[in-house]
């Protein structure tokens, strides 16, 4: 059995480009108005000077994904990975998924009137392959890997901008320089 896959993030070094969010939206032909992956920026203090930091972030692909259990269609799947997998045929806009998940990972489509998100890019992961706004990050601060790998690695589940919640989310970081 496959480990569950997490998204790990370098905030010491991402200078908020934002071309992970591009080659997602590319890759997965995103329609205008949504967004699959988004980076935040929040200015912090560190070391007596005030500094940007970002947050890259998309689905949390969470170890109890809150998503699936609230969709009425069971439009949710989780893979042997960890990737949280919604069916858009199943879909039928209810937006439950969207109230139900803390980090409002699933998003309206204007357009069609159903809920989408990250796919966690499986389709790349399955011909083994790194996920479209991994590969589109120019500095290297973002990757997938088998979350027990990170922890025992000495990742941290906790960043600026983002809080661990009850669904166990599969995000992790690189502790923050100060």
């Amino acid at each position: 059995m496959a480990g569950q896959k997490a998204f790990f993030y370098n905030q010491n070094y991402c200078v908020g480009c934002h071309s992970c969010e591009t080659a997602c939206m590319v890759k997965n032909q995103v329609d205008v108005g949504v967004s699959w992956r988004t980076l935040d920026s929040f200015e912090v203090e560190i070391n007596g000077r005030m500094v940007e930091r970002y947050l890259s972030h998309s689905c949390m692909h969470c170890a109890e994904p809150q998503c699936a259990s609230v969709c009425p269609t069971k439009a949710y799947t989780k893979r042997e990975d960890g990737l949280v997998i919604q069916d858009h045929d199943k879909c039928v806009g209810c937006g439950y998924c969207i109230y139900a998940c803390p980090y409002q990972a699933p998003k309206m489509n204007p357009y069609t009137k159903k809920v989408e998100k990250c796919t966690g890019c499986y389709d790349l992961i399955d011909a083994g392959e790194q996920p479209m706004c991994v590969r589109g990050c120019p500095v290297q601060v973002l990757k997938i890997e088998d979350i027990d790998k990170l922890d025992a690695e000495g990742a941290v589940k906790e960043a600026i901008g983002f809080q661990a919640f009850a669904t166990n989310p599969s995000m992790r970081f690189v502790k923050m320089k100060q």
